[in-house]
C-alpha cells in the first residue's frame, strides 16, 4: 500500500499512545508541518503507587502540555462508541506508539493509513515487550520500525527502520529512552515522504519473526541454576517491571536493581548469598552475580554492602 497523492493542507491526524515511549513521537507530530493533530487517544487514568492515586498516562500529560484539544480515553478502543468518537474527529491518518490495545479494523482504512512506531527491528520481537527481549537475548543491536498497521499483531508492512547498537550495559529504562528519541526522529524523516506518496511499504520477511509477551511478577525470580550472564541480562531487562528478586530467609524478598558478573570461588554452591568484596553476590551455576543496588521490599534502595553491614547472618544464607 502507498499513501495518497499530493495534499493541499495538513493531514488530520490522531495519535494513539499511553506509555513514555510515545512522548517524543507525539511531540514530533505536533510540530510537523504536514499534519494537524486533531486528537490523542490514551488509556484512562489508573491507580498507581502504594497510595493507589489515580494517575494519568504519560501521553495524556504530554498532550495537555502540547495543547492538544481533544484527548479521548476509552476503556476499550474496539467498542463501537469508542470507534465512533475517534471517527467523529474526521481523521485521515493514525499514528500509534506504545498504546497497549489492538486497533480495530474500522480505524485502519483511513486515507493515509495507520502507522505504528515499534521498538524493534521487525519482524524480530513482535508483541508487548520487544525492548526487554533484546536485552534478555544479548542482542548486539535493536532499533525502531515504522510500519503500516494491519489486523495482525505487529505484522504489517514496513515503511522505515532505524538501527541502534547495544553495548551490553543498557537496562530497559535507558534503552526505552534512547529508542523513544529515535522513534521521534524516524517519524520526522519518514512522515513527509509517506504522505506525499513517495514511500512504499514493504512486506515483513517471513524469516526471523519472533513474538514477545507481557511479564508476570514471577518472571522476575532469579534462578541460580541458570548461567550468571543470563541473570545479569535479566536484572537489566526487567526494570522497572517486574523487577528481579530472590527470597531470603531473614529479609523476605530482596529486589536486585543492578548487578555485574564476577568469577565464582572455590566452595561456591549455587543459590547462596556470598560475601563479595564489601558487598554480596548470588552464587550461580557458573559464577557469581555481584549485587549492586538492592532493595528490601518496603524499603529504600541501598548498596549490597550497606545491606550486608546492617543485616547479620545474611552471608552464606540460601535463597529461593
Amino acid at each position: 500500500m502507498t499513501s495518497t497523492g499530493p495534499r493541499r493542507r495538513p493531514v488530520r491526524t490522531i495519535f494513539l499512545g499511553s506509555g513514555r515511549f510515545g512522548i517524543e513521537s507525539l511531540r514530533c507530530l505536533v510540530g510537523h508541518p504536514d499534519v494537524d493533530v486533531v486528537g490523542v487517544v490514551s488509556a484512562p487514568p489508573r491507580p498507581a503507587g502504594r497510595a493507589q492515586v489515580l494517575t494519568a498516562t504519560p501521553i495524556d500529560d504530554a498532550a495537555h502540555e502540547l495543547a492538544v484539544h481533544d484527548v479521548l480515553m476509552p476503556e476499550q478502543l474496539r467498542a463501537p462508541g469508542s470507534v465512533a468518537a475517534v471517527m467523529a474527529l474526521d481523521p485521515e491518518l493514525l499514528v500509534l506508539a506504545d498504546y497497549g490495545q489492538i486497533v480495530p479494523a474500522a480505524l485502519l482504512g483511513l486515507p493515509h493509513g495507520a502507522l505504528n512506531l515499534h521498538p524493534s527491528l521487525l519482524p524480530r520481537y513482535r508483541g508487548a515487550t520487544p525492548i526487554q527481549a533484546a536485552i534478555l537475548a544479548g542482542d548486539s543491536e535493536t532499533g525502531v520500525t515504522l510500519m503500516l498497521m494491519d489486523e495482525g499483531l505487529d505484522t504489517g508492512p514496513i515503511v522505515a527502520q532505524t538501527r541502534h547498537r547495544l553495548d551490553g550495559t543498557e537496562n530497559a529504562i535507558m534503552l526505552e529512552d534512547a529508542l523513544a528519541v529515535m522513534a521521534g526522529e524516524l517519524l520526522a524523516v519518514a512522515l513527509g515522504p509517506w504522505l506525499r506518496g513517495e514511500t512504499r511499504s514493504v512486506a515483513q520477511p517471513a524469516a526471523g519473526a519472533t513474538s514477545t509477551r507481557s511479564f508476570r511478577r514471577e518472571d522476575g525470580r532469579l534462578d541460580p541454576t541458570r548461567p550468571a550472564v543470563e541473570l545479569e541480562r535479566q536484572v537489566r531487562a526487567l526494570v522497572p517491571w517486574p523487577g528481579s528478586f530472590v527470597e531470603t530467609p531473614s529479609l523476605g524478598r530482596l529486589i536486585v536493581e543492578s548487578a555485574t558478573l564476577a568469577r565464582g570461588e572455590m566452595g561456591d554452591i549455587a543459590g547462596h548469598l556470598a560475601a563479595d568484596k564489601d558487598g554480596l553476590a548470588l552464587t550461580t551455576a557458573d559464577g557469581r552475580l555481584r549485587l549492586g543496588l538492592v532493595r528490601v521490599s518496603g524499603r529504600k534502595s541501598m548498596t549490597s554492602a550497606d545491606l550486608r553491614r546492617g543485616t547479620p547472618g545474611l552471608v552464606d544464607s540460601a535463597v529461593r
